[in-house]
C-alpha cells in the first residue's frame, strides 16, 4: 500500500474511530488471491468490546463504500483489536500494559522480561521476576533503551485479588 494512500485512509477513519471512544492504531491493505483486504486495528485504555467493534466496523464500512478511497475493486473489511501479544511502540501501549509482562528487546542487544509497574514520560519501573528461588528485583528502563517490546501471554497468572486473599490466609 502507498503511503499516500495509507495516509489518506488513515485520515478518513481515524475520527470515525475516535469519535467510538478508540484510538486507531493500524491500518493494513494486504492482497488475498484477487481479493484485497483492509485491516483495521482499534483500541482503547479499557480495551474494546464487540459491540464496539461492531459500532465502528459498521461506521467504516459505511464511510468507504461513499468514498473511493479504497478503489472500484472488491475488497473485504476486518476490524479487531491489537491481540494478546500486542506490540508496544506508543506511549499509551506502556500505559495500557501496566501489570502485564513483557518481553523487551534491549537497544544494546540483550533481552528482558519483566512486569511493567508504572510508566511516565522517561520510562518504565519494572518488576524482574526471580529466578530458580530468588526474589524478583525491581528495575528502571528508558523508553531510549527499548528497541522492541512485546505482551506475553499469561495462562496461569494470578489476579491481584487472588493474590490478596492469599497473603491474608
Amino acid at each position: 500500500m502507498s503511503t499516500t494512500q495509507s495516509e489518506r485512509l488513515r485520515e478518513l477513519l481515524e475520527p470515525l474511530v475516535t469519535s467510538q471512544g478508540l484510538d486507531l492504531e493500524e491500518i493494513a491493505v494486504d492482497s488475498v488471491g484477487r481479493k484485497r483486504v483492509l485491516r483495521v486495528v482499534v483500541d482503547s485504555d479499557t480495551g474494546a468490546d464487540l459491540d464496539q467493534i461492531a459500532d465502528v466496523s459498521r461506521e467504516l464500512s459505511a464511510k468507504l463504500d461513499e468514498t473511493d478511497a479504497m478503489g472500484q475493486g472488491e475488497y473485504t473489511l476486518e476490524v479487531g483489536t491489537p491481540g494478546a501479544e500486542r506490540l508496544l511502540s506508543e506511549h499509551r501501549h506502556y500505559v495500557r500494559a501496566v501489570d502485564r509482562l513483557v518481553r523487551f528487546q534491549l537497544a544494546e542487544g540483550a533481552e528482558l522480561v519483566a512486569r511493567i509497574l508504572d510508566v511516565d514520560d522517561e520510562g518504565l519501573d519494572l518488576e524482574v521476576p526471580g529466578v530458580k528461588g530468588r526474589k524478583a528485583t525491581t528495575r528502571r528502563l528508558g523508553f531510549a533503551e527499548i528497541d522492541r517490546a512485546r505482551v506475553q501471554v499469561e495462562f496461569n497468572r494470578k489476579d491481584k485479588k487472588d493474590m490478596k486473599e492469599e497473603e491474608e490466609a
